[in-house]
């Protein structure tokens, strides 16, 4: 933690040491302007450039003679001051030296000022590692200054609350039990302001670290401990890491049931995550099993058409699923649609995910018209929903993929186009989703022979994949490939056969886990290569045809060459 300390501190002074960083608020730097312009006065032949215009009297200038020192307000003595004592605090090479300057700056600045020097100075001390306590007392002093209640912590927050959590575990075993709580208050939030600037594995480590802060405090046997469990296998599951998250995932159900009995609402909600778990793992077997007794405990605990019930009844089918047990699957996913039904005007966001993940296990199914149909009933939900824009983009996009698959080539369309423009505007025009969108489009035209347009989908589709997941992923040859079909449809043997080049340098970078598509993918630049041959040998073959050396009076020669020619290629 004290390398933590000593990077965020070398972060700070990056910059020009001579340059110093401003330390203190919007106030400070607007009326900075002043300091600056009084600092840069020069002599220029003889004249002096006078700073009159951000006085509080400018009359009193107007007069002022060459060579006389105008004279200073009291406010821009205070703001000369203030520079002064920053420079100081900056230019302090010790930890005695930076209180020094801080504790004269104090007398000059406002608490809401000092937000930046109270975490340098935090920073400091925690470096150093002689003064937890007083470290402790600088973050938590720069927190209440630096965090303005914005929706995404800045990341000096995150700093100061890293500083926290270095500063309040290293106070000794003396004071451990009183920093216990604010400690794990700190870890809980920077796992927050982590997990929201996409750094999980991160949060992660903070999670641990409140857990084992729980361990410490609570009763081996309380709900909240088994809570403070699980939630961290949820942090694991969410980056994928199901051989962490079990153990965790275990030890949550193990405390419910001993505490709470096998049928609580906290134990059906360990064995669901349990079931996510195992299906992560391929354990489907075992998935299906927690589902079976999440079931159980939820129809002892909630009403008959509780929402839960409903999730616990798709997980369930999703491991009867993967076990190919598909007459059961449908049969659990008509309970929980049932239940839904009557939840939609209730909780449409959560009824909308919930279809949407049925109409998945359907797909899995084969059966697409279901699909289709439930996915067309999430998204009538999602229209009224402004702030799903996203989500129902999403399912537009699923929609007219599945049209599409089930060869309703012109019903797929529109749904891919307006799910291209909603994404679009909810991620921005790069996202790779959005590539795959626009590759399913120039699907659809080339099925309905539309060539030129689908190579227009395509080139998009290939732009987006190239600049969201590199040129040599496989999803991006595939894109290279498609142009070369949609080339080779139109007759442009060339620009077709680069492509399939393209594709096939690619590929070849894969190394030999890519044998099988590279030979696929020289095969079809081949062919491409004998269908340009013959399409060059079946064109009319031209000779060279005299050109008249006149042409009767009266006429434009260049409309009497023409027609003579079009005239000869006839005749022969």
């Amino acid at each position: 933690m004290k390398r933590a300390s000593t990077l965020l501190l070398s972060h700070l002074t990056r910059q020009n040491p001579k340059t110093p960083i401003p330390l203190l608020s919007r106030n400070y730097l607007s009326s900075n302007i002043t300091t600056n312009n009084l600092k840069s006065c020069t002599k220029t032949n003889g004249l002096i450039n006078k700073p009159h215009q951000f006085q509080a009297n400018p009359s009193r200038n107007s007069g002022t003679l060459v060579g006389t020192t105008p004279q200073i307000s009291s406010r821009q003595k205070k703001i000369k001051e203030k520079s002064q004592l920053e420079e100081a605090f900056e230019s302090a090479a010790t930890v005695e030296g930076m209180l020094e300057a801080f504790k004269d700056m104090e007398a000059c600045f406002d608490e809401r000022e000092l937000g930046l020097a109270l975490l340098k100075v935090g920073l400091k001390l925690d470096q150093q590692g002689e003064d937890p306590e007083k470290a402790l007392t600088f973050a938590t002093r720069a927190l209440r200054v630096l965090d303005i209640g914005d929706e995404k912590p800045s990341f000096l927050v995150a700093m100061t609350l890293q500083l926290m959590g270095s500063a309040g575990g290293g106070r000794g075993a003396t004071a451990v039990e009183d920093i216990r709580p604010v400690l794990h208050a700190v870890l809980l939030e920077l796992s927050n302001v982590k997990t929201a600037m996409g750094r999980r594995e991160e949060a992660i480590h903070n999670l641990k670290k409140c857990l084992e802060i729980k361990e410490m405090t609570m009763d081996k046997g309380s709900k909240e401990l088994g809570v403070a469990n699980r939630e961290l296998a949820e942090a694991y599951v969410a980056v994928l890491n199901f051989n962490e998250a079990l153990p965790f995932g275990l030890k949550a159900l193990d405390i419910h049931k001993s505490g709470l009995g096998d049928y609580s609402v906290e134990v059906a909600y360990d064995r669901k995550l349990l079931g996510v778990i195992y299906s992560g793992l391929e354990e489907h077997d075992k998935a299906l099993e927690q589902n079976v007794l999440s079931q159980k405990g939820v129809v002892q605990q909630t009403e008959k058409d509780g929402g839960t019930r409903a999730l616990v009844f798709i997980s369930m089918a999703k491991a009867l699923c993967n076990l190919e047990k598909i007459v059961d699957a449908k049969r659990c996913l008509e309970i929980a649609l049932g239940i839904l039904d009557k939840k939609e005007t209730t909780s449409p966001v959560e009824v909308a995910e919930a279809y949407s993940e049925i109409a998945m296990l359907y797909e899995n199914m084969n059966e697409f018209e279901t699909a289709i149909s439930l996915l067309k009933r999430t998204q009538s939900m999602l229209e009224k929903l402004p702030q799903e824009q996203h989500s129902e983009g999403s399912v537009s996009a699923r929609i007219g993929w599945l049209l599409l698959l089930t060869g309703k080539v012109t019903q797929a369309i529109p749904y891919l186009e307006s799910a291209a423009e909603m994404l679009k505007e909810s991620y921005g025009p790069k996202h790779f989703g959005i590539g795959y969108v626009y590759n399913n489009l120039g699907a659809a035209y080339l099925e309905l022979d539309r060539p030129q347009s689908a190579a227009q989908m395509f080139a998009v589709a290939k732009d987006i994949m190239d600049a969201a997941l590199g040129p040599h992923h496989t999803d991006s040859i595939e894109a290279y490939q498609n142009l070369s079909k949609a080339y080779g449809a139109m007759g442009s043997y060339t620009l077709a056969i680069e492509f399939q080049q393209r594709a096939i340098d690619a590929w070849e970078s894969h190394g030999p886990s890519a044998h099988d598509v590279l030979m696929e993918a020289r095969r079809i630049r081949e062919q491409l290569k004998t269908k340009a041959r013959d399409a060059s040998t079946n064109q009319l073959p031209t000779k060279a045809l005299p050109l008249p050396q006149s042409c009767p009076s009266g006429r434009n020669e260049e409309t009497y060459i023409m027609t003579s020619l079009s005239a000869r290629v006839k005749q022969a």
